[in-house]
Protein backbone atom coordinates (compact mmCIF):
# COMPACT_ATOMS: atom_id res chain seq x y z
CA UNK A 1 0.00 0.00 0.00
CA UNK A 2 1.18 3.84 -0.77
CA UNK A 3 -0.34 6.88 -0.59
CA UNK A 4 1.03 9.73 -1.88
CA UNK A 5 0.68 13.32 -1.31
CA UNK A 6 0.49 15.59 -4.26
CA UNK A 7 0.50 19.52 -3.83
CA UNK A 8 1.95 20.95 -7.55
CA UNK A 9 3.72 24.18 -7.56
CA UNK A 10 1.12 26.09 -9.49
CA UNK A 11 -1.42 26.07 -6.84
CA UNK A 12 -1.76 27.75 -3.58
CA UNK A 13 0.54 26.07 -1.02
CA UNK A 14 -1.45 23.42 1.29
CA UNK A 15 -1.78 24.27 4.92
CA UNK A 16 -3.66 21.45 7.24
CA UNK A 17 -4.39 19.61 3.88
CA UNK A 18 -3.10 18.01 0.35
CA UNK A 19 -4.17 19.04 -3.23
CA UNK A 20 -4.38 15.61 -3.98
CA UNK A 21 -3.68 11.93 -2.84
CA UNK A 22 -3.00 8.97 -4.69
CA UNK A 23 -3.70 5.93 -2.95
CA UNK A 24 -3.35 2.14 -4.00
CA UNK A 25 -4.15 -0.79 -1.27
CA UNK A 26 -6.47 -3.61 -1.26
CA UNK A 27 -8.72 -2.85 1.41
CA UNK A 28 -11.35 0.77 1.48
CA UNK A 29 -12.20 2.02 4.33
CA UNK A 30 -15.51 4.37 4.66
CA UNK A 31 -15.42 6.13 8.20
CA UNK A 32 -18.62 7.54 9.20
CA UNK A 33 -19.16 10.97 10.52
CA UNK A 34 -17.65 11.22 14.30
CA UNK A 35 -18.35 14.19 16.27
CA UNK A 36 -17.44 14.65 20.44
CA UNK A 37 -19.93 12.07 21.53
CA UNK A 38 -18.20 10.20 24.47
CA UNK A 39 -18.78 6.21 24.97
CA UNK A 40 -22.54 7.21 26.30
CA UNK A 41 -23.46 8.91 23.43
CA UNK A 42 -22.66 12.69 24.83
CA UNK A 43 -21.37 15.60 23.62
CA UNK A 44 -17.88 16.34 24.82
CA UNK A 45 -17.02 20.09 25.31
CA UNK A 46 -17.82 23.14 25.05
CA UNK A 47 -15.20 24.64 22.68
CA UNK A 48 -14.67 23.71 18.90
CA UNK A 49 -11.30 22.85 19.81
CA UNK A 50 -12.57 20.38 22.50
CA UNK A 51 -15.10 18.93 20.29
CA UNK A 52 -12.69 18.85 17.37
CA UNK A 53 -10.10 16.90 19.32
CA UNK A 54 -12.37 14.33 20.78
CA UNK A 55 -14.08 13.72 16.56
CA UNK A 56 -10.51 13.52 15.62
CA UNK A 57 -9.95 10.88 18.38
CA UNK A 58 -13.39 9.11 17.26
CA UNK A 59 -12.42 8.90 13.98
CA UNK A 60 -8.74 7.68 14.32
CA UNK A 61 -10.60 4.71 16.98
CA UNK A 62 -12.40 3.57 14.50
CA UNK A 63 -10.29 3.77 11.72
CA UNK A 64 -7.67 1.55 14.35
CA UNK A 65 -9.98 -0.68 14.93
CA UNK A 66 -10.98 -1.38 11.26
CA UNK A 67 -6.49 -2.18 11.11
CA UNK A 68 -5.67 1.34 9.70
CA UNK A 69 -3.65 4.42 11.15
CA UNK A 70 -3.75 8.22 10.47
CA UNK A 71 -1.00 7.87 7.84
CA UNK A 72 -3.90 5.46 6.16
CA UNK A 73 -6.24 8.35 5.10
CA UNK A 74 -7.07 9.41 1.92
CA UNK A 75 -9.70 12.04 2.51
CA UNK A 76 -11.37 13.42 5.54
CA UNK A 77 -14.53 16.05 5.31
CA UNK A 78 -14.76 18.19 8.15
CA UNK A 79 -18.63 20.15 8.89
CA UNK A 80 -18.33 22.84 11.02
CA UNK A 81 -21.62 24.71 12.32
CA UNK A 82 -19.34 27.79 12.35
CA UNK A 83 -16.70 28.31 9.72
CA UNK A 84 -15.20 31.61 11.44
CA UNK A 85 -14.99 30.33 14.47
CA UNK A 86 -13.03 27.25 12.77
CA UNK A 87 -10.69 29.62 10.76
CA UNK A 88 -9.88 31.57 14.23
CA UNK A 89 -9.01 28.02 16.10
CA UNK A 90 -6.97 26.94 12.65
CA UNK A 91 -3.54 27.07 14.14
CA UNK A 92 -4.96 25.18 17.51
CA UNK A 93 -7.03 22.54 15.29
CA UNK A 94 -3.48 22.25 13.44
CA UNK A 95 -1.53 21.26 16.55
CA UNK A 96 -4.13 18.73 17.87
CA UNK A 97 -4.19 17.37 13.89
CA UNK A 98 -0.41 17.01 14.35
CA UNK A 99 -0.53 15.20 18.00
CA UNK A 100 -3.45 12.75 17.01
CA UNK A 101 -3.19 12.13 13.17
CA UNK A 102 1.14 13.46 12.54
CA UNK A 103 2.33 15.63 9.53
CA UNK A 104 0.89 13.63 6.75
CA UNK A 105 -2.23 15.39 5.85
CA UNK A 106 -4.76 13.32 3.70
CA UNK A 107 -7.08 15.73 1.36
CA UNK A 108 -9.62 17.61 3.13
CA UNK A 109 -12.41 20.18 2.89
CA UNK A 110 -14.08 22.22 5.33
CA UNK A 111 -17.75 22.31 4.99
CA UNK A 112 -20.18 25.21 6.92
CA UNK A 113 -23.49 23.32 7.75
CA UNK A 114 -26.52 24.79 9.57
CA UNK A 115 -26.38 22.61 12.37
CA UNK A 116 -25.41 18.70 12.82
CA UNK A 117 -27.30 15.62 14.22
CA UNK A 118 -26.78 15.98 18.25
CA UNK A 119 -27.35 19.60 18.60
CA UNK A 120 -24.69 20.51 20.93
CA UNK A 121 -22.25 19.43 17.94
CA UNK A 122 -19.80 21.85 16.59
CA UNK A 123 -18.08 19.68 14.08
CA UNK A 124 -18.48 16.27 12.63
CA UNK A 125 -15.63 14.47 10.82
CA UNK A 126 -15.55 11.73 8.22
CA UNK A 127 -13.71 10.36 5.53
CA UNK A 128 -12.01 7.39 3.78
CA UNK A 129 -8.50 5.20 4.30
CA UNK A 130 -6.53 3.07 2.46
CA UNK A 131 -5.04 -0.15 4.18
CA UNK A 132 -2.77 -2.96 2.56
Amino acid sequence: MSVERVNPAGLAPPAGFSHAVVATGSRLVFLAGQTALDADGKIVGDTLPEQFERALGNLLAALRAAGGTPADLARVTVYATDVADYRAHARQLGAIWKQLAGRDYPAMAVVGIVRLWDEQALVELDGFALLP
